[in-house]
C-alpha cells in the first residue's frame, strides 16, 4: 500500500484555518476545535499499518503566523509482511516564519519480523516552533522486536540542528550500554525554538542543548509511561 497524507495550515483572521486537509488511508487526519489561534489535527490509523510493503507519507506545512497541534490518537503497530518485506514512513515537515508546530503522534511499536524505516524531515525558519517527540517501543510484551531504522532531520534557517540515525533489531547491541541497555522504550523529545534550557541528566535520561538553537531530550525507560514521565518534569 502507498498512501500520502497532506495537512496545510495557514494564518488569516487572526486564526490558523486548515487550507489543505487531505487524507488517504491508513492515514486519516481529523480535524478538532482548536483553542485560540491553534488549529488542532488528530492522526488516526484507519487501518492496520504499516504492513510489510507499504510506503506511507505525511507531508506538513504550516504557514507564517500559523500555530498547529498535530496529536495521534492510538500507537503504530510496525506489522511483517506476507513475503518479508519492510516499510517505510516519511513525515515532511515545513514551518515558515512566525510558524509553530506540535507534531505528537503515539507510540511506534515494532513487532517481531517487522522491518521498518522511518524519517522525519522538517525545515523550520528562524523564528519558528517545532516541538516534536518519537517514542519507540521494541517489541510486544515479551517479544523480540523486528528491526527498525529512523533517522530524523532538522534544520533551522538553513542551518542543520539535528541529524541522528537509529538501528535497532541486533539483540546483542540493543543489550549493551552504548545502545539501548536492554531497555524496551526509547523516547526522544525535541524543541526548536523554545526557551534555551539547560543541560541536564538523571536515570536513564538526558537533556541536551543543540548548537544551532534547541534541546533534545532522550529516555530510557522498561515501559512508556516511565520513558515520557521525564519530559514532564524538566
Amino acid at each position: 500500500m502507498k498512501a500520502h497524507a497532506r495537512l496545510t495550515a495557514c494564518f488569516e483572521g487572526g486564526r490558523t484555518v486548515l487550507r489543505e486537509l487531505r487524507s488517504m488511508a491508513p492515514l486519516t487526519l481529523l480535524p478538532k476545535r482548536g483553542t485560540g489561534v491553534t488549529a488542532v489535527v488528530h492522526l488516526v490509523n484507519s487501518a492496520t499499518s504499516p504492513l510489510g510493503g507499504d510506503e506511507l507519507k505525511l507531508t506538513i506545512r504550516v504557514g507564517t503566523g500559523a500555530s498547529l497541534r498535530l496529536s495521534g490518537v492510538a500507537a503504530t503497530i510496525a506489522l511483517p509482511g506476507p513475503r518479508g518485506e519492510g516499510s517505510s514512513s516519511l513525515v515532511d515537515v515545513v514551518v515558515e516564519d512566525g510558524g509553530s508546530l506540535e507534531y505528537l503522534p503515539e507510540p511506534t511499536v515494532v513487532t517481531a519480523r517487522a522491518r521498518h524505516a522511518a524519517e522525519f524531515r522538517a525545515a523550520v525558519a528562524t523564528d519558528a516552533y517545532l516541538h516534536t517527540r518519537e517514542v519507540l517501543v521494541l517489541g510486544r510484551a515479551g517479544e523480540r522486536p523486528g528491526s527498525l531504522v529512523t533517522k530524523q532531520q532538522v534544520t533551522r534557517g538553513e542551518v542543520p540542528v539535528l541529524r541522528q540515525t537509529l538501528e535497532i533489531g541486533d539483540s546483542t547491541l540493543d543489550s549493551s550500554l552504548a545502545h539501548l541497555a536492554g531497555r524496551r522504550v526509547l523516547a526522544t523529545d525535541l524543541v526548536v525554538g523554545g526557551p534555551e534550557l539547560p543541560a541536564a541528566s538523571g536515570e536513564w535520561w538526558s537533556r541536551t542543548p543543540l548548537a544551532a538553537g534547541g534541546t533534545l531530550t532522550t529516555s530510557l525507560a522498561p515501559d512508556a509511561v516511565t520513558a515520557l514521565r521525564v519530559f514532564d518534569v524538566g
